[in-house]
C-alpha cells in the first residue's frame, strides 16, 4: 500500500492476555495508515492451543472514494471453519475503479459457501464467505484475498481525494458510520469479549479499536 506508516496502539490494547473457559487467551493488534486509508487494523488471537482468529479491516479516509477491505479467518486443529473477504461499499455502490476489476476475477468453486449473518447487508455482491474443505481450497482463498488487495491497491493509486466539505466526502463519512454501527451488532464478538474480560472492557475495545467511528472530515 502506498505511503504505509505505523499508527500508535494504546499499550493496553496492543498485546492482551486473559482467560476464557480455563484456557489462555492472547490478542495482538497492529495499526497502520496509508494513502487513502485512515486506519489499517490487523488483529490476531489465539485461545489455548486450538482456536486461532485473524481479523483485518482497512477503513478509508472519507475524502477518497474507496471501499472498506475486510478479511476474517477462524481456524482450529480441525481446520478452518470460516473465511470471509470483501471490498465493502461505503455508500450504496462500489466505485467503478473497484467494481469493474472485481467483476473480472474468476471466483473459485468453493464447495461450502456459508450464509451471511443478519447484519451482513453492509457487504458487496463480491463478498466470499466460505468454509474451505481442504488445503486446495485454503490456497484458493488466500489467492482470492491477494487479488482483492491488488484491486484495492490499484484503486488507491488512481483515486484523487475530494475536498473535506464536499457532499461526496460527507456521504462517505456517513456511510462509514453506518458500516461501523452494523459491525457492532455482531453479538458473537461482544459476548466472547464480555466473558473473557468485562462488559465495560468489551465496549471500549469495540468502540475504540475494532469499529471506532471515523473522525469528521
Amino acid at each position: 500500500m502506498p505511503a504505509l506508516t505505523p499508527l500508535a496502539v494504546d499499550p493496553d490494547l496492543e498485546a492482551i492476555t486473559a482467560s476464557l473457559d480455563g484456557e489462555a487467551l492472547f490478542i495482538r493488534n497492529e495499526l497502520h495508515q496509508c494513502r487513502g486509508f485512515r486506519k489499517l487494523h490487523l488483529e490476531t488471537a489465539r485461545l489455548g492451543l486450538g482456536l486461532q482468529i485473524l481479523h483485518c479491516v482497512f477503513f478509508p479516509d472519507p475524502r477518497f472514494d474507496l471501499p472498506i477491505f475486510g478479511a476474517d479467518i477462524v481456524a482450529s486443529p480441525a481446520g478452518i471453519s470460516a473465511a470471509i473477504v470483501d471490498l465493502s461499499p461505503v455508500t450504496t455502490t462500489l466505485p467503478v475503479s473497484v467494481q469493474q476489476p472485481l467483476a473480472r476475477i474468476e471466483l473459485p468453486a468453493f464447495e461450502q459457501v456459508r450464509e451471511l449473518p443478519a447484519w451482513g447487508t453492509i457487504f458487496s455482491p463480491f463478498v466470499r464467505f466460505i468454509r474451505p474443505v481442504n488445503s486446495t481450497e485454503e490456497g484458493w482463498f488466500v489467492d482470492l484475498v491477494g487479488q482483492y488487495l491488488d484491486v484495492l491497491r490499484q484503486a488507491v493509486e488512481t483515486t484523487a481525494p475530494d475536498a473535506p466539505d464536499a457532499p461526496s466526502t460527507i456521504e462517505r463519512h456517513q456511510g462509514q458510520l453506518s458500516y461501523c454501527l452494523q459491525q457492532k451488532r455482531n453479538d458473537k464478538t461482544r459476548r466472547v469479549l464480555e466473558k473473557a474480560f468485562s462488559v465495560e472492557w468489551a465496549d471500549r475495545y469495540i468502540e475504540e479499536l475494532l469499529f471506532d467511528n471515523p473522525p469528521a472530515p
